[in-house]
């Protein structure tokens, strides 16, 4: 029998009149898995899911049944790294990317993997992208997968190492943008600059685990760890620089010592959204759809460190006006968030549960 957790949503608003608080219920669709890191909708009925000891599997999300098809090969599941994100290609048919931590000789990296879905098992497992960090830390690996109409993008954290995010001879703390086959786009905004990897669309990145490309908007979204405190929301540009470690909201680990030189400095492209104190971000979607009303335009956000689901509202100029957080009864580190062909959301949490959202009224 399926789980009904009961959940009471709570809303804090930015504007001067507060948001009414509303309650929600999730649905346990399935438990026992290992941290799934990603999640893909494969089918109407069907979820490819991506455990960060390296497993892969395909979720019935009618059943519950969880069944494991593929092994990542030579997965480096050290600290913050393993088996990472999974994106349906919209290039070509049945053809799955992921990125996970490698250990390539010189450092462990985030790679590129590109594979197909072929009578529910993986074939043709290839690395398309090694990354160049030459780190051996085990943490800040990014990744999450996104996709315009031509082009891939994903992003690289810092690697552990602040100076990255501005040393643009390094993957690390950047987004990249790729052709489907893993190849530099001709009109990429450094090809021409041979201080800067080609690769890279933009820097000074320090961890972004969630990313969003919407098509309507033709917007780049990430949102991205910092320090203790200053959590960012940005949308990216290309060719743009933001900042971290130069510039940062957040305080180091060790003291109440500001983490960069200023909160904004000339040439550095500001936030769009700071969060103090930091709430752990893990993905990112914008929802267009009318299954939820109440969600419809706004930007889901999932929390690690303070277990929700965060919801931004934008205005017209892509502005963050409101922040409501909800599922927060549920106390689970939400990892990945998936909106559904029917616009349903389904969601991970490090506990190893797969659930599904549903809606109530106010």
């Amino acid at each position: 029998m399926k789980k009904i957790v009961q959940l009471t949503a709570f809303a804090m608003a930015l504007v001067a009149n507060a948001v009414a608080a509303q309650s929600w219920q999730a649905e346990i669709i399935a438990e026992g898995l290992g941290i799934p890191w990603g999640l893909e909708q494969v089918d109407a009925n069907t979820v490819m899911v991506s455990e960060r000891q390296g497993q892969i599997g395909l979720l019935d999300l009618s059943s519950g049944k969880y069944q494991p098809i593929f092994q990542v090969p030579d997965v480096e599941q050290v600290r913050q790294g393993g088996s990472l994100d999974i994106a349906k290609s919209p290039f070509k048919a049945d053809e799955y990317y992921f990125t996970y931590s490698k250990d390539v000789g010189t450092g462990i990296e985030t790679v590129l993997a590109v594979a197909t879905l072929q009578q529910q098992k993986l074939t043709g497992w290839r690395d398309i992208m090694v990354t160049k960090s030459g780190s051996e830390k085990g943490v800040h690996f990014g990744s999450r997968i996104t996709f315009d109409d031509k082009h891939l993008y994903f992003s690289i954290g810092d690697r552990g190492h602040k100076d990255n995010g501005q040393n643009t001879q390094t993957h690390a703390g950047t987004i990249l943008r790729l052709n489907p086959d893993g190849s530099v786009p001709k009109d990429n905004p450094f090809v021409a600059d041979d201080d800067v990897l080609d690769e890279i669309w933009s820097y000074g990145h320090r961890n972004p685990q969630g990313m969003f490309f919407d098509e309507p908007s033709q917007v780049l979204w990430s949102i991205e760890h910092g320090p203790r405190g200053g959590d960012e929301i940005n949308l990216i540009k290309a060719g743009h620089n933001y900042g971290w470690p130069k510039t940062s909201h957040g305080k180091e680990y060790w003291g109440p010592v500001d983490a960069g030189e200023a909160q904004e400095l000339p040439g550095i492209e500001s936030p769009r959204y700071v969060y103090t104190p930091s709430i752990a971000p893990s993905s990112l979607v914008l929802y267009r759809h009318s299954r939820y009303p109440e969600l419809t335009g706004k930007l889901l956000a999932g929390a690690l460190k303070l277990a929700h689901i965060n919801v931004l509202t934008l205005d017209e100029n892509n502005q963050i006006v409101n922040e409501e957080r909800i599922v927060e009864d549920l106390m689970e580190r939400v990892r990945d968030i998936e909106v559904l062909s029917d616009g349903t959301i389904v969601f991970s949490a490090d506990t190893g549960r797969i659930y599904r959202l549903i809606g109530l009224k106010p």
